[in-house]
């Protein structure tokens, strides 16, 4: 029929990326009670949640490319295409890196909007999940604000590496990725991705075809 199925995170600079955001909530062991709603608090957050939001603000630029793979995984994580750039939250704000929607007790939960559509799945949940524990076990508290507005400009807790060689020599050296996730992945998953780099300078792309070939 003419057409390809992709999971590439950006096909083109002139569309919006392609995202795989991961929505988590947590609940009691019967099933019943949503761990992250609080009714008497002021957005509806429960200390647990907080401490969850926490971890995985603290945790993100050490755990970037479990969210973002890929070097093209970095063009949709720009200004103004509805990814997030900077290490902000907020409350049902697309313009922030973690998102709560916290309406209801059954519904309240924290979408991680980093992720793209290219990454592994199993990868990206699993850094998810250890971060916002992380934050728990570590009774980390929520003392950043919530970004009200242009998350884009929100500069306050910092910005997310901007390429994948970045994000990747971030997690190498990380002591917080080894005691999450254990020194024998993050070594085995960062060499797999310093040769995606490494691919990548090798490569000639076509924009370099199309600036430079006449003009130079």
């Amino acid at each position: 029929h003419g057409v390809m199925a992709t999971f590439m995170s950006k096909i083109s600079e002139s569309l919006p990326g392609c995202g795989g955001h991961v929505h988590q909530s947590l609940w009691d062991k019967a099933g019943k009670k949503n761990l992250f709603y609080e009714s008497k608090d002021k957005h509806h957050m429960s200390e647990v949640m907080k401490s969850y939001i926490a971890g995985q603000l603290f945790c993100l630029p050490h755990l970037l490319p479990m969210y973002a793979p890929t070097i093209n995984s970095y063009k949709r994580l720009v200004e103004g295409a509805w990814a997030p750039t900077t290490l902000t939250w907020g409350i049902d704000n697309r313009t922030v890196a973690l998102r709560v929607l916290a309406s209801g007790s059954k519904s309240c939960r924290l979408e991680t909007r980093v992720i793209g559509a290219d990454v592994n799945p199993y990868l990206a949940i699993a850094a998810a999940l250890a971060s916002g524990l992380y934050g728990i076990k570590k009774k980390l508290k929520l003392k950043q604000p919530a970004t009200v507005g242009n998350g884009y400009k929100d500069f306050s807790n910092g910005v997310l590496p901007g390429n994948l060689h970045e994000a990747t020599q971030k997690m190498k050296q990380s002591v917080v990725a080894r005691e999450i996730l254990g020194q024998q992945f993050v070594e085995h998953f960062t060499q797999t991705r310093e040769w995606e780099w490494r691919q990548h300078l090798k490569a000639v792309t076509d924009w370099e075809v199309k600036r430079y070939f006449e003009i130079i």
